[in-house]
């Protein structure tokens, strides 16, 4: 069970944006620095991994201070994702 567990996606900060991501076709930095309350440095910092992980692809528009940045989830990462939960579901048991 401990096994099936993702562990780029098991970072509770990276849960949560992926958690996001599932219910989106796109969410921006923005966005995600808002609700998950977190600085411009710690979420670059997240969202890198997960894109470094291929579970997650950024698109940038603009430059300079008005550049936005999106994100949007992969297939892999949509994936791995799914198998993260179910594992955590497996390891949780029915409540």
């Amino acid at each position: 069970m401990i096994g099936d567990l993702d562990p780029v996606i098991h970072v509770p900060k990276r849960l949560a944006a992926m958690a996001m991501l599932a219910n989106a076709p796109t969410v921006s930095f923005r966005f995600l620095k808002e609700q998950l309350r977190l600085g411009d440095s710690d979420l670059s910092k997240q969202m890198s991994a997960l894109e470094a992980a291929g579970y997650v692809k950024s698109t940038k528009d603009g430059h300079g201070r008005g550049a936005t940045t999106t994100y949007a989830m992969t297939r892999p990462g949509r994936k791995a994702y799914e198998a993260h939960c179910a594992a955590l579901r497996a390891l949780i048991g029915p409540s």
